[in-house]
């Protein structure tokens, strides 16, 4: 209680206090006390301006500065009055004329002139420059920040609260840069009124020595100048010192330590940079004409206070050496054991034991490699960065089988023969080998020995080896299960980079409330029908539109590729030709009218028959296709797009479906088949 009296009562009485100062005469005692009281309370400033971790812990500091150059200047008055009047000013005062500069008005004067440069040139100048720049930076880029806010409220990655704080930070961040870009103008014009008021006591001091009290030039120089001098001094370096704390707080960077810890830190952890320039200075010692002895002593010094640094590479201590060591696995049967092997990998390769050696590098396997540079592929393709691929080995697996599982599910299954390759072709009766399928298309293949490659050449088969079927095949899971390995945080990482290269669209996108959630349903979404994400600013400006009056993820995904249907539609075309295959206009109207909402999108309300026959119909037609070395699109109206997609990916899994909407006029459309109602009678 008694604290928040202080708090309450002591500030404002003490600047009531300072307008008293300028009126009422004070005695000697009381002005060397103040002045003593005005530099310690420079000093505090300052050390605590060092010791602060951010800028905005030290958020007084503007009011600070307007009242410590209030005070100042009312000291300054207070010396003034008494100097002119009985030619003394205090002990303090005295000193500073007498003992530090050595009783010389010129020396003084040079010395008050160059703490004046100093303070106004140098630090006051720079200082209020970084506060104009940090001031203007902070409130331009407040709107940014309060919408990044508002995005993770929405997106559910903080809450309420959080988000409140968060906001309180910003505007105080704000209102602190600026509060000091006018507060610099404080200490700029304090550095200019120093001169003004040693100017008038200069004159004033003579005036009344010479004019008034009858005394000869050189006694009232050495009466009044140097007091007024001595005063100049004694005021100028609490102000020199307020100076140097502004500077430091404008330029101060938020980190986890004190200036003074990070200072050392940084500058001392580089021991070859401090060895270099003790040599160097050691060096100049040999320069003829310079003296030997000061270079050496401080060469020699610096060179030993190398030898106490840590090394480069342990410059943060052994806490971090430490942790940056690689850590021991964990016993199989302890919980961080368990837990490893409990955890659910999103992508997993797994091999046979025979087959190992096509993953250890050890061993000359590159199956590693290649599965970094698949992920590359990928994400420069698809436009989403895959997991890690958790390769390991199988006992349980039959030898040269090899599994890939997706969220700890097994997706596919294929073979591998070491010391082998896969020759795929359809003449391959005389190759030596075992017959077996290629994995992705299922078409004729036989694994033959290495040492059979060139007879397969020869016979125009198409030659791979082990570690490059599997990454095909690898290739194809993942092309198939993208959407399924789009994590929420994976997700979010996209929202990042988006945001670093089109900053605008994402906060539009926060600002429409949008979640994290609807975000990655649309973007699974589309992966599961092949389609790339790569524009996210394109996806991300139909979002932000759509979601003004639909919340329905089919017709938000409609809508993302109806804006990227032109690269769709060129991505499956072939020398600007796409062929084809279309609905019959009467078939199309009747799937129209069963055309059903339902909890997973839409779809067709169609009787199992009638679904069978017209999915058949569908495939019947992709094959003829297929047959005469086409690769077809099933185009129809957009309503329909989805539900016929669903429809027909059992049968007929590689067949595109796109809407007429996703056409791109640059292309040239040539029917390869129209699905009526001799195929399909509904």
């Amino acid at each position: 209680m008694r604290g928040n009296r202080l708090t309450l009562v002591g500030v404002p009485t003490a600047m009531v206090c300072v307008v008293v100062m300028l009126v009422v005469p004070l005695p000697t005692t009381v002005i060397d006390i103040l002045i003593t009281l005005n530099l310690v309370g420079s000093v505090v400033i300052l050390l605590t301006a060092m010791y602060v971790k951010n800028a905005l812990d030290f958020s007084v500091f503007p009011s600070l500065l307007l009242m410590a150059t209030m005070y100042r200047l009312a000291l300054n008055v207070s010396v003034t009055r008494q100097v002119l009047l009985h030619a003394k000013a205090g002990n303090v005062v005295a000193a500073f004329g007498h003992f530090v500069i050595g009783g010389s008005v010129v020396v003084g004067l040079v010395v008050f002139l160059i703490i004046i440069v100093i303070q106004f040139v140098v630090i006051t100048n720079g200082a209020g420059r970084v506060a104009e720049v940090a001031a203007r930076f902070t409130l331009d880029a407040m709107p940014g920040k309060q919408m990044a806010i508002d995005a993770d409220l929405n997106s559910g990655l903080i809450n309420r609260d959080e988000a409140r704080r968060r906001r309180r930070e910003v505007a105080a961040e704000a209102d602190f840069y600026g509060a000091m870009d006018g507060a610099s103008k404080f200490v700029r014009g304090d550095a200019i009124a120093a001169i003004v008021i040693m100017a008038i006591n200069l004159v004033g001091g003579l005036a009344i020595g010479v004019f008034q009290n009858g005394d000869s030039f050189g006694t009232a120089i050495n009466t009044y100048s140097l007091l007024s001098v001595g005063d100049g001094l004694a005021a100028q370096l609490p102000a020199l010192l307020i100076s140097l704390s502004t500077g430091i707080i404008v330029t101060r960077a938020g980190t986890e330590s004190d200036l003074g810890t990070d200072v050392l830190t940084q500058m001392l952890s580089q021991r070859r940079s401090v060895r270099i320039a003790a040599t160097g200075v050691c060096i100049l010692a040999l320069v003829p004409g310079l003296p030997k002895v000061p270079f050496l002593l401080v060469g020699g010094s610096v060179w030993a206070l190398s030898t106490r640094l840590p090394a480069d590479k342990d410059i943060h201590g052994p806490e971090q050496a430490k942790a940056e060591e690689p850590a021991a696995p964990p016993a199989p049967d302890s919980p961080e054991g368990l837990a490893r092997d409990m955890k659910v990998e999103p992508l997993e390769l797994e091999v046979a034991y025979n087959m190992v050696d096509l993953v250890d590098p050890a061993r000359g396997g590159d199956l590693l490699d290649r599965v970094k540079a698949l992920r590359r592929k990928v994400a420069l393709d698809m436009g989403v960065v895959l997991p890690l691929v958790r390769t390991r080995d199988n006992i349980d697996l039959p030898p040269n089988t090899y599994t890939v599982k997706v969220h700890g599910a097994e997706v596919a299954r294929g073979s591998a023969l070491p010391g082998h390759v896969l020759a795929i072709g359809d003449m391959l009766g005389s190759l030596p080998g075992t017959p077996t399928k290629e994995p992705v298309f299922g078409l004729d293949a036989k694994w033959a020995p290495v040492a059979a490659r060139a007879q397969a050449e020869r016979m125009g088969a198409t030659v791979v080896d082990p570690a490059s079927v599997i990454t095909t095949h690898l290739a194809e899971v993942v092309k198939q299960n993208a959407g399924k390995l789009l994590s929420r945080s994976s997700t979010k990482d996209l929202v990042e980079i988006a945001k670093r290269s089109d900053p605008t669209v994402v906060d539009e996108l926060g600002s429409a409330q949008v979640t994290l959630a609807e975000v990655q349903r649309v973007l699974r979404d589309l992966l599961d029908e092949g389609v790339s994400i790569r524009n996210l600013s394109k996806i991300f400006e139909v979002l932000t539109e759509k979601v003004r009056t639909t919340r329905d993820p089919e017709a938000l995904v409609e809508g993302c590729r109806q804006a990227l249907g032109p690269v769709l539609s060129a991505a499956l075309a072939t020398d600007g030709h796409l062929p084809v295959i279309t609905i019959d206009p009467l078939l199309e109207q009747q799937l129209s009218e069963t055309l059903r909402a339902g909890e997973n999108g839409s779809f067709l309300a169609l009787a199992p028959d009638k679904a069978e026959a017209l999915t058949l119909a569908i495939a019947h037609r992709a094959r003829e296709a297929e047959g005469e070395g086409d690769m077809p699109v099933l185009v129809c109206a957009a309503p329909l797009r989805q539900a016929l997609r669903k429809l027909s990916r059992t049968a007929a899994p590689r067949l595109p479906v796109l809407s007429y909407a996703e056409l791109g006029s640059q292309l040239r459309l040539e029917t390869r088949g129209v699905v009526n109602l001799e195929h399909a009678s509904v």
